[in-house]
């Protein structure tokens, strides 16, 4: 599975931004995918995810509420909607996928990356 992110930009506080992220390969409808963070000086962090088995989503405390994620099987594409964005949104955004069966938050588990989206809120 090759990863395509985009949708990264500047916005102020308040703002919203929808990242894409374009897979392709045969797999990806049987895959696991989700959307993580990684700001200056920090560890990257889950955001939000999918199970590809339920179906269901996945999101960080400090994103429930204000973010989205959604895919579309058809086009090989998933998507993280981010309404009332916050500086501390600030960060590198990265969409990764993973063939197992069922869905983690640990970024370990995640075998395929794409290249990242800078995502930055200004105050």
């Amino acid at each position: 599975v090759q990863l395509q992110a985009s949708g990264g930009g500047l916005v102020q506080a308040g703002g919203s931004l929808r990242l894409s992220c374009a897979a392709s390969g045969r797999t990806f409808a049987s895959s696991n995918m989700a959307w993580f963070r990684q700001a200056p000086g920090k560890e990257r962090e889950f955001v939000s995810g999918i199970s590809w088995r339920s179906g269901n989503t996945y999101y960080a405390d400090s994103v429930k509420g204000r973010f989205t994620f959604s895919r579309d099987n058809a086009k090989n594409t998933v998507y993280l909607q981010m309404n009332s964005l916050k500086p501390e949104d600030t960060a590198v955004y990265y969409c990764a996928a993973d063939r197992n069966d069922y869905f983690t938050k640990n970024q370990y588990a995640y075998s395929y990356w794409g290249q990242g989206t800078q995502v930055t809120v200004s105050s």
